[in-house]
């Protein structure tokens, strides 16, 4: 399945939120266009209706007047200002048809129209009549003519109400539709925006994630883990640079073994030779050859302890290696911690009173028996509480400690020494790391981390510059 580029997801999530804005303007606009035209409705028919309906009564009553009159006085006058009100009658009834918009009205119009041409038919044969002096019966016409007239008042009368109504149904729905589109618009907007947010958030995670992943990856890498695991679903960007990474990491791992077989190698070379210097020595100091003076045994006895140090050296090195390449092996058995850190403060005593350090024992009475490696917890032990002794001042003092915490065996040492630096407290279990602060080989502290951790533990320390440094294991029960 192909992986979208990040500038095509990119260009796909502002699409969909561009045309989710686009939908909400479209439909707001629509509603905003709908209630114009029910407004420009209100304002262009019926309230023009009910204008031309106040004209039109207006109009047929001036008819009236003049057309009773007339009957009476017999004034032209009188006869051509009935035919102007007819006029105008005539004139605001047909702008009124124009604005028809529904069958009833259309019907109202047309009872009105038959109504007004009764009136006019009427009243113009009762004026034939006059002129010619005809007889007529005036009660008759009277009446029919105020038949037409109560027609035309009532079917006016009746448009003005249904206009009324009608407006007012607009109004109505002017209100309502108002009310709608605010709220529909609303909730429009803000699913346009959680899912625009939603698109931006998937967006940024899938971009963030793997190189977070990566960050991570690096951290392991810094810590000596160069597995070329990393396998991340991601843009093909990323997943270009996540094989470029996992590439370096064998590569990194390709030369981090050549470094190990290098150091395995020359600490076989060296042991030998070394073993033979020391060995030599020390048949010169028991007087094989002859008696050395004092000048020659000062000088035999320190060949004899760089000796000794750097054979201890070498072995840090083969144990580290062996550790690395996992080919370190472990006798596990069921044995109490505290006679190995009574043997390791025996064993450091004659350092510890030439320092005239210190030491303060505290061993919990209900310590269990733990699974351990007898000879790697002394090693532990005599890296953790030897480095207290050979690097503390004269006059300091060492408390080591042996409790269960939470149902795990905690053994501690701390000491009143210079302490550890901030900068490389995070480092100091780190290869050739810890030699800056401890000035030693800068493998003791490894090789105790890997010895805890084989042991399913972990290991730390805690210091302050000036206030001295506890470094602390845990041993899972």
């Amino acid at each position: 399945m192909m992986r979208l580029t990040i500038f095509l997801r990119l260009v796909i999530g502002y699409l969909v939120i561009f045309t989710l804005l686009i939908v909400v303007s479209i439909y707001v606009t629509t509603k905003l266009q709908e209630l114009e035209d029910i407004t420009n409705s209100i304002l262009n028919i019926n309230n023009r209706i009910l204008t031309y309906n106040k004209k039109l009564i207006d109009a047929l009553l001036s008819q009236v007047q003049y057309e009773r009159k007339f009957i009476i006085l017999k004034d032209d006058d009188l006869y051509n200002n009935f035919i102007a009100a007819n006029s105008d009658f005539t004139q605001y009834f047909k702008e009124m048809t124009s604005l028809a918009d529904s069958t009833h009205v259309e019907s109202l119009f047309e009872n009105i129209k038959q109504s007004h041409q009764r009136y006019q038919f009427l009243f113009h044969k009762e004026v034939e009549s006059l002129r010619s002096g005809q007889r007529y019966s005036q009660d008759w016409y009277k009446q029919e003519k105020e038949k037409a007239i109560n027609a035309i008042m009532n079917e006016l009368k009746e448009l003005r109400t249904y206009s009324e109504n009608n407006t007012y149904e607009k109004i109505k729905k002017l209100g309502e539709t108002g009310t709608n589109t605010h709220k529909i618009a609303v909730v429009m907007t803000a699913l346009s925006l959680i899912f625009g947010i939603t698109i931006s958030i998937f967006i940024t995670r899938s971009i963030t994630k793997p190189l977070t992943v990566m960050r991570n990856k690096t951290r392991e890498i810094a810590r000596g883990n160069y597995k070329s695991d990393l396998n991340i679903s991601s843009p093909p960007e990323i997943g270009e640079l996540v094989q470029d990474f996992n590439f370096m990491c064998n590569k990194l791992k390709e030369i981090d073994k050549m470094k190990s077989d290098f150091f395995s190698l020359m600490s076989h070379e060296l042991r030998t030779p070394l073993t033979s210097i020391k060995e030599g020595t020390t048949l010169l100091l028991d007087g094989i050859g002859g008696e050395a003076n004092v000048k020659q045994k000062r000088i035999l006895r320190i060949i004899s302890e760089e000796s000794n140090r750097l054979i201890d050296q070498v072995n840090s090195i083969l144990d580290l290696s062996k550790m690395e390449a996992g080919m370190m092996t472990y006798k596990f058995v069921k044995a109490d911690i505290a006679p190995l850190i009574n043997k390791v403060l025996v064993e450091i005593e004659p350092l510890a009173k030439a320092g005239d350090i210190k030491t303060e024992l505290n061993i919990s009475s209900e310590l269990p028996l733990m699974k351990i490696d007898i000879e790697r917890m002394l090693q532990v032990l005599r890296n953790l509480i030897g480095n207290a002794v050979k690097f503390m001042p004269e006059g300091g003092l060492i408390k080591i400690s042996a409790m269960v915490e939470n149902g795990n065996l905690k053994v501690s040492v701390a000491d009143t020494g210079p302490g550890i630096p901030n900068v490389n407290l995070s480092t100091i279990f780190d290869k050739f790391k810890s030699s800056t602060t401890l000035k030693g080989t800068g493998l003791g502290l490894v090789i105790v981390k890997n010895i805890i951790k084989a042991h399913g533990g972990k290991v730390w320390a805690e210091s302050k510059p000036g206030q001295g440094s506890t470094f602390t294991f845990i041993l899972p029960a």
